[in-house]
């Protein structure tokens, strides 16, 4: 066991941690490293070349490859071939797309003539209501706004804070880089 030191009251033992702990330091600043000027100078015409020569190259086109098409698939032997249909697959598929054909049609007619029965029957009823009592005929002509209701929000688009700097979400970048 070390030592007990009593400072300012307080007893330690003569760790340093304690001793950081009860008398805590600083770190001294880093030194600042001095800047050559004409290590700098160099690298900054090192730059100015290497752009004249970007410049001076053509660009090359950075290929998209969601509009380029694998040549597998744009082969033409792999067109696929229909098997051939016996005439009687093609006559029992004809007859059959012609009965789909009547039934949708009968079906529609149905539908048509229902809801014109519906439509004449809501008129005889308007027109008994409004000989009955003109008051009740103009409350069950008025529009009711809660059968279909109707919600308008204000602007979709406000323009930034000045100053917001957002947060930045965890992204995982998987952009191709293309040298030129």
């Amino acid at each position: 066991m070390g030592k007990k030191v009593k400072v300012a009251g307080v007893e330690l033992k003569d760790k340093i941690s304690s001793l950081i702990y009860y008398f805590p330091c600083r770190a001294q600043p880093k030194k600042k490293k001095k800047v050559d000027v004409k290590k700098e100078q160099a690298q900054k015409e090192r730059m100015k070349k290497k752009l004249k020569k970007l410049e001076k190259a053509a660009p090359e086109l950075i290929p998209i490859e969601d509009f380029i098409t694998p040549l597998k698939y744009s082969e033409s032997s792999r067109m696929r071939s229909l098997p051939a249909l016996s005439p009687q697959e093609s006559e029992r598929r004809v007859l059959l797309l012609k009965k789909w054909c009547l039934f949708k049609q009968k079906q529609d007619e149905a539908e048509k003539k229902a809801i014109k029965g519906l439509v004449e029957s809501q008129q005889e009823a308007l027109r008994e209501l409004r000989l009955e009592s003109e008051e009740l005929y103009q409350a069950a002509v008025r529009r009711d706004e809660g059968l279909f209701p109707f919600q308008r929000d204000g602007p979709t688009y406000t323009p930034p804070l000045p100053g917001y700097d957002p947060p930045e979400g965890k992204c995982i970048d998987i952009t191709k880089v293309y040298t030129q």
